[in-house]
This record gives C-alpha cells, sequence and structure tokens, in this order.
C-alpha cells in the first residue's frame, strides 16, 4: 500500500526532471546552433517579420488600454490619498518596468508560441523534419535557431513600442480626463523615469523572447501522436511560456532592483 503511493507520488516527479533535463538539453543544441554557420539568413527574416511586426497590433492595443485604465484606476485610489500627483509616476514605472515587457510577452506567447508549436509539430507528425534531415539539413539550425533569435530579438522592439503607447495612454486620460496640465504631467513622468527603468523592461523582454520561442520549438519538436499530439503541443507550448514569464519576471526583477 505505501509502496504503491510512493510509486505513484514518485512517477510525475520523474517525468517532470526527465522533461525538464531534455528542455535544457534541447535549449543549449538550439543556443549553439545560434552562433554556429551556417545562418539561414532568410529564415531569420521570415520569422523576425512575423514576431515584430504582425505581433504589433495586438501588443500595441494592449499596451495602450493598459496605460489608460491604469492611470484611471490610480486617480480613483490615490485621491483617497490627496496624492493625486503620483499618478503619471506610477504610469510610467508600472508600464515600463513591469505590464510592457509582462503583457506583450503574454500576447506574444498565445499569438507566435501557439503558431510556432503547431507549425513544428504539424512537420513532426507528417514527417517533414525527417526530410530534412534526409536531405543533409539539421533541423536545428534550420527551424529552431532562426526562431529563436527572431523572437529573442524582435520582443524589445515591441516592448519599447508597448512602453511609448501605455505611456500616452495614461497621458490621454490624464490630461483629457483627469484635468492634468500636459506640460506638468510629461515633467513628472520625466523626473522619475531612469535608464535603469527602460534596460529592465527590454532585458525581460529579450528573456521572454526566448523563452517563447524555446517552448514554442521543443512543444513542437517533440510532438507526437497525429493531429491530437499537434494540439496538445499548442497548448503546452502556450501554457508553460505564460507560467515561465511570470516567474522570470520576478528573478530577472530581483537581479536588477535588488538591494
Amino acid at each position: 500500500m505505501v509502496t504503491a503511493f510512493l510509486a505513484a507520488l514518485g512517477r510525475p516527479i520523474v517525468a517532470a526532471c526527465r522533461s525538464a533535463g531534455d528542455l535544457g538539453l534541447f535549449a543549449l543544441e538550439a543556443i549553439s546552433h545560434v552562433f554556429r554557420p551556417p545562418f539561414y539568413g532568410r529564415q531569420f527574416l521570415r520569422h523576425f517579420i512575423e514576431v515584430a511586426y504582425f505581433s504589433l497590433p495586438v501588443v500595441a492595443l494592449t499596451a495602450l488600454f493598459t496605460g489608460m485604465v491604469l492611470a484611471l484606476q490610480s486617480y480613483t485610489g490615490f485621491a483617497r490619498f490627496n496624492a493625486q500627483s503620483a499618478i503619471a509616476s506610477v504610469v510610467i514605472l508600472s508600464v515600463t518596468r513591469e505590464l510592457g515587457p509582462v503583457l506583450a510577452g503574454l500576447m506574444v506567447a498565445g499569438r507566435i508560441g501557439a503558431a510556432m508549436a503547431a507549425e513544428l509539430g504539424t512537420m513532426r507528425v507528417t514527417d517533414q523534419i525527417d526530410a530534412l534531415t534526409t536531405l543533409s539539413t539539421d533541423p536545428m539550425k534550420y527551424l529552431v535557431a532562426p526562431r529563436i533569435l527572431a523572437a529573442t530579438v524582435a520582443l524589445p522592439l515591441l516592448v519599447l513600442v508597448a512602453d511609448v503607447l501605455g505611456a500616452m495612454g495614461g497621458f490621454v486620460i490624464g490630461t483629457v480626463k483627469l484635468g492634468f496640465v500636459p506640460a506638468t504631467y510629461l515633467k513628472a513622468s520625466w523626473d522619475v523615469l531612469q535608464l535603469q527603468d527602460v534596460t529592465s523592461g527590454l532585458a525581460k523582454a529579450a528573456v521572454f523572447g526566448f523563452v517563447i520561442a524555446l517552448m514554442g520549438c521543443y512543444s513542437g519538436y517533440r510532438s507526437k501522436g497525429g493531429a491530437q499530439g499537434v494540439g496538445l503541443a499548442t497548448t503546452s507550448a502556450v501554457v508553460l511560456a505564460s507560467i515561465l514569464i511570470l516567474a522570470l519576471d520576478y528573478v530577472v526583477t530581483e537581479a536588477f532592483f535588488a538591494q
């Protein structure tokens, strides 16, 4: 009885450790291919456009409305303590440090992570990846490395746009609806903003981009079981990437702002 219970308890733990080790080896192999020739520039460019350009509308709208809501809700709370003057500082710091990179990462994970997992999963179950190997083309170098590099480079650019639009959303609500003087609002935002606030958000974005592409490629590359397996891989890629984004957000924040 006790032996059966311990076996049932240990089985998922062993499976999780094995999966973590497999993912680590996959990540190391993918990183090594990023820096070793040959390089597939056209593949990188195609995936960079897919991540950076076609993800721009959803990231921009998310950031804009987040900044607007943040300014509105901050005013509601700070008005109880007569601290409305801190709204500009709260909006700009929240967007650049946390909300810009995290929300952009989650949006891109839902869009790009799922697409990568579905595409590679379909190639795996239809033996297209094996066909590349037969043609003397390394699938990791041709399929995985360009996607990981493209997402790692593209997401900081998306976060820069998200930072600007999030701050603009707060500015619009602050000046049009809440009655702040535009020059005063801008001065308060500029005075509190430091270079570290922006660089920490961009560092998070690069880490999130790497994680999104890694989980999408890993889930798709290792998928099996036909159409059902591709669906499971897609779901797994989005869920795991989202969890890792939230966990790594704390880790990077601790690295930048720990006292």
